[in-house]
This record gives C-alpha cells, structure tokens and sequence, in this order.
C-alpha cells in the first residue's frame, strides 16, 4: 500500500511541476510566472515532505525551512519589484 501510494504522490507531483514549468515558460506577464515559480517552490516542498513522510525521517526538516523562506522572500521580492515597475 505505502509502494502505491508512493507511486501515486509522485506521478500528482510530477504533473503539477510541469504544469507550473509550462506556466512558467509561456506566462504573459510577469505576474504568471511569479505564481508559477511559487507553485513550483511549492511543488518541490511537497515532493520533499513526501520523501520525508514515507521515509519516516525528519532529517529534511531544514531543506523544508529554507526552501519555504525561499519562496516567500522570493514572492514577496518579485512583487514589489513589479509594483514598482507598473508606477
């Protein structure tokens, strides 16, 4: 049961990163691929919570840290910085 659902995350997971890479790459605006790297960031903080949850370790609990903070100073930096172009 834990090999399937193992397959299963992963295959939801590996669809949402391409999703977001498509967004990413063919965003209009800077807008869109802002949100696309986020969800990206975000994808890859689920992928590597996953590995966690059914490894049974807590070893990545750093790289969830930093990958979290990554993304929301980079969300937060990129927006401001559109603001300011839009004045």
């Amino acid at each position: 049961m834990t090999t399937f659902l193992a397959v299963v995350l992963t295959a939801l997971l590996s669809v949402t990163a391409l999703l977001a890479l498509a967004r990413l790459y063919r965003g209009p605006s800077l807008v869109d691929r802002v949100i696309a790297a986020d969800m990206l960031l975000a994808t890859m903080v689920g992928a590597v919570g996953a590995e966690a949850a059914v490894n049974r370790h807590a070893t990545t609990l750093p790289v969830l840290v930093v990958l979290s903070l990554l993304g929301f100073v980079g969300s937060v930096s990129l927006v401001r910085f559109a603001v300011r172009e839009q004045q």
